[in-house]
């Protein structure tokens, strides 16, 4: 825990707290076999509004990728900690450890409407290019392309891009780790 609250300190993720809210905070296992932190904020969860953003659907998501023959999945990393928090509203998204009593300068794990939020937000940053070569998902992004000259402009984009910062690369997937694998295996 020590070391998560030095880290999240330095990269400006955090920062001390005198705020009346506290959450306490726990670790869940990632993707990649890591800890990740995840505030339980079950109090303040009761008492927000939600945001009004859907996530994706499958069977329209799916749909996009009718024809596609390239493809790379990019995973976000910390994905929620690229999106600022609402300013004024850091007091609500206090946490308390052993060390001491933190406040979240950036979206945290564990509220309830991070997932739309962050939705809205990566549509945003990604506008010019959804429902033409790239779809997401949270912090999933798959650019698809027909052609490779297409699919490598866009990748270079996303790579170049100061607002995506990618994990993960899977270049040229024939078979990608999604529920739609069937599909894209139809479409070949």
């Amino acid at each position: 825990m020590g070391q998560y609250v030095k880290e999240a300190l330095e990269q400006g993720y955090i920062r001390p707290s005198t705020s009346p809210a506290s959450a306490s905070v726990f670790f869940i296992k990632k993707k990649d076999g890591g800890l990740g932190p995840c505030v339980d904020y079950w109090g303040l969860n009761k008492l927000l509004i939600q945001y009004p953003y859907s996530l994706p659907l499958v069977p329209s998501t799916l749909e996009q990728l009718w024809g596609a023959r390239y493809f790379t999945k990019l995973d976000l990393r910390s994905a929620y900690n690229l999106r600022r928090s609402k300013e004024g509203d850091e007091w609500k998204m206090a946490f308390s450890t052993s060390s001491g009593h933190y406040e979240y300068l950036v979206l945290p794990y564990g509220m309830a409407t991070a997932p739309s939020v962050f939705q809205a937000y990566i549509n945003e940053v990604l506008r010019e290019f959804l429902g033409r070569s790239i779809v997401t998902y949270i912090d999933d992004i798959l650019i698809y392309s027909t052609s490779w000259d297409q699919h490598a402009a866009v990748e270079q984009w996303c790579q170049c891009s100061e607002q995506v910062w990618a994990e993960t690369h899977q270049y040229l997937c024939k078979r990608l780790p999604l529920t739609s694998e069937r599909l894209i295996e139809d479409v070949e």
